[in-house]
């Protein structure tokens, strides 16, 4: 598919493959994630409180390098178009979980994560796609419904990495790398373009680098604030991808079955939420309060996991969780409305970027926190400490935002 000829038919067309693709890439990623301790147990041989170690720095890795590249894939998603970068994104998935399943060291574990990072831009991609056929009133909407698209994922990923898991660790990533090759092979014969040959835009090198790309931030009135808000909320974040499975095993000794199903219920609140909740809420409350209502849960659920003493009130928490979904896509709609249309993929690689770092350094610190408070060395041995940590910071962002308003507030 090269251009766009019918707009109103190829926006439809363009939504609902980059939804699916997004569905599509969460299920491969929330396959894998029970059995990731297993694998790093096996393939390591090492114990769990070192696992936990070794997972932060698999996250980390790939991270950082999401975090070089992710402005270069936007910069060259403007100059090039959508399509080329997303089907790169979805062939790297595919190497990836192919290194994972074929793993003999820890060394290719590192490998894969960090091919997955260089081409891993199709949150990027997504995000820029959804901006080019939105109108800026509709966009917390239509960011809600790829994060509903996400939670979907983690639905049915975790729950079938967990049952699959059960035939050894290496199988839901075999299952991962045939979920990603089905979507390059889709998005290769039906991915329509949308960005036309007229809004695309010559790359500016100094920007298409994680720090240079960072002057779109200042061009724009109010999205410096904003982002420093996201940077912070996306550490705190982080403590669920460091520590969430290793934190079930060591508190109430779940199985891989119980993590990949304790997934699949945050992935079905996540997308009730963003997907079908995002829209009415913010025409209810307008993005801002909307966004203050998602950091204001974030901190408060951070903190009540700490505390939870049972599965009864981890799935309450899981429950009361969900409004969180509203914050992120919120503040991105809120920045996307600032820049213009042909800035949109810079824009969302900035977004990236930072996101990206932001969840390196949370990943490998919450990560550290839980491993020392599980060993002899801590003065209270506990798997909480990350969660009321975590729960700080996150509220740190949400005073912030509180604190500030701007012309970029809905």
């Amino acid at each position: 598919m090269s251009e766009i000829t019918d707009p109103q038919r190829s926006n439809r067309r363009a939504t609902a493959f980059i939804l699916a693709v997004v569905f599509l890439d969460m299920a491969g990623l929330g396959l894998i994630v029970p059995v990731l301790p297993r694998l790093i147990e096996e393939v390591g041989g090492i114990a769990l409180s070192e696992a936990v170690q070794v997972g932060s720095w698999l996250y980390a890795s790939y991270a950082l390098a999401q975090f070089l590249a992710a402005p270069l894939m936007g910069a060259l998603s403007d100059r090039f178009g959508r399509r080329p970068l997303l089907l790169l994104a979805l062939a790297g998935l595919c190497v990836d979980y192919l290194l994972y399943a074929l793993a003999p060291s820890l060394a290719w574990l590192f490998a894969a994560r960090i091919t997955a990072g260089i081409c891993g831009a199709t949150p990027v991609i997504a995000n820029a796609y959804i901006a080019d056929i939105t109108v800026p009133a509709q966009r917390a909407r239509a960011f809600g419904w790829l994060g509903a698209a996400l939670g979907l994922g983690f639905v049915m990923g975790p729950a079938l990495g967990g049952l699959l898991g059960a035939l050894g660790p290496r199988v839901p990533f075999w299952v991962a790398a045939g979920l990603a090759g089905a979507n390059l092979i889709w998005g290769f014969f039906f991915l329509p373009e949308t960005l036309a040959r007229s809004k695309r835009r010559a790359i500016v090198w100094r920007e298409a680098n994680p720090f240079g790309v960072f002057a779109v931030f200042r061009r724009a009135k109010g999205v410096t604030r904003l982002i420093v808000v996201l940077g912070i909320y996306a550490f705190g974040s982080a403590v669920y991808p460091a520590i969430w499975p290793f934190w079930g095993i060591a508190k109430f000794g779940w199985s891989e079955a119980v993590i990949g199903l304790s997934l699949a219920a945050f992935g079905l609140v996540w997308a009730f939420f963003q997907g079908v909740l995002t829209g009415p809420t913010v025409a209810w409350l307008g993005e801002r309060r909307a966004a203050l209502l998602g950091l204001t849960i974030s901190f408060v659920a951070a903190a009540g996991y700490g505390f939870a003493g049972g599965i009864g009130a981890v799935i309450l928490l899981l429950i009361f969780h969900g409004p969180e979904g509203f914050a992120q896509p919120t503040l991105i709609a809120m920045m996307s409305r600032a820049v213009p249309e042909e800035e949109q993929g810079a824009l969302q690689g900035g977004i990236g970027a930072l996101e990206s770092l932001a969840m390196l350094v949370g990943t490998l610190f919450f990560a550290q926190v839980f491993g020392y408070f599980l060993t002899d060395a801590a003065p209270v041995q506990s798997p909480d400490a990350a969660y009321f940590i975590a729960a700080l910071v996150l509220a740190l962002a949400c005073a912030l935002f509180a604190l500030n308003k701007d012309k970029t507030d809905g």
